[in-house]
């Protein structure tokens, strides 16, 4: 009886194909490779950004020549940017520990992102 179970199973299933997009073994991989260029290109642009701003915080010290108002707007900047850069690298750590969880080995490996966008 089970064999018989199993053989109607079998001619079942088979039968169940219609038309449409197949779903193929591959579709968790590119889904992997899509979130990791996404991921990746936005992590590395909002890490410039936050740089820059902490740079450019900086040179409004520096030009700043004792006025209270610029000093203040450029304290008020550098903290805006060191924060944004710690919540980046925060959320980055997050991202890789909750990724490794579910067993993503891929989906942030910066050096895939940074080759396939040819930087090099």
């Amino acid at each position: 009886m089970a064999q018989v179970n199993k053989l109607i199973a079998d001619k079942t299933f088979d039968a169940l194909q219609g038309p449409g997009i197949q779903p193929t073994g591959d579709s968790p991989k590119q889904l992997e490779g899509i979130l990791s260029t996404v991921i990746g290109f936005l992590t590395v642009i909002a890490v410039l950004f936050f740089v820059i701003q902490i740079i450019l915080a900086g040179y409004g010290f520096i030009s700043g020549q004792g006025d209270e108002k610029k000093i203040e707007a450029s304290r008020k900047k550098l903290t805006d940017g060191i924060l944004g850069l710690t919540i980046v690298v925060v959320a980055f750590g997050l991202g890789v520990f909750i990724s490794s969880i579910l067993g993503l080995s891929d989906v942030f490996n910066l050096t895939k992102v940074v080759e396939s966008l040819q930087l090099k």
